[in-house]
């Protein structure tokens, strides 16, 4: 059963972590979990401190490449009945001032308290979402 624009933003604002979908100039998809804040209509992540090979990420030069983005959260249940999907598509960009940064980082760190204790070093990203999608099983 397909869900309604605000019910698919709500279940998805209401998850802990999504799924990143991003695709560079080649058009190789490359998905990622991410932990995000949903102000509006913008979902926002942060490059957080845990260990990376580099900070030169693959979600980051994609998005340089190609900012059309997707985020997904769901649910599975081995009762069909409570299974459910939500999708944000939209245009994702990199903030770099620090201005800008200043309310996603805030949200993050009131929804995540490891952010609170070690905030985010790396990059701020933010979404402007176009559509949002969902299904759910009953």
């Amino acid at each position: 059963m397909r869900m309604s624009p605000a019910e698919a933003r709500s279940q998805f604002e209401g998850e802990r972590i999504a799924r990143l979908a991003t695709a560079g100039a080649d058009g190789v998809p490359h998905l990622v979990p991410v932990t995000f804040v949903v102000e509006g209509d913008s979902v926002a992540f942060a490059i957080d401190h845990k260990p990376k090979s580099t900070t030169a990420l693959r979600r980051l030069k994609n998005i340089a490449e190609n900012p059309v983005v997707s985020f997904l959260t769901d649910r599975y249940d081995e009762d069909w009945a409570g299974l459910w999907w939500a999708r944000a598509d939209g245009v994702a960009r990199v903030l770099t001032d620090p201005d800008e940064q200043a309310l996603p980082v805030r949200l993050l760190r009131e929804k995540y308290p490891q952010y609170e204790a070690q905030p985010a070093p790396h990059a701020v990203v933010t979404t402007l979402v176009h559509s949002w999608r969902g299904w759910r099983s009953s």
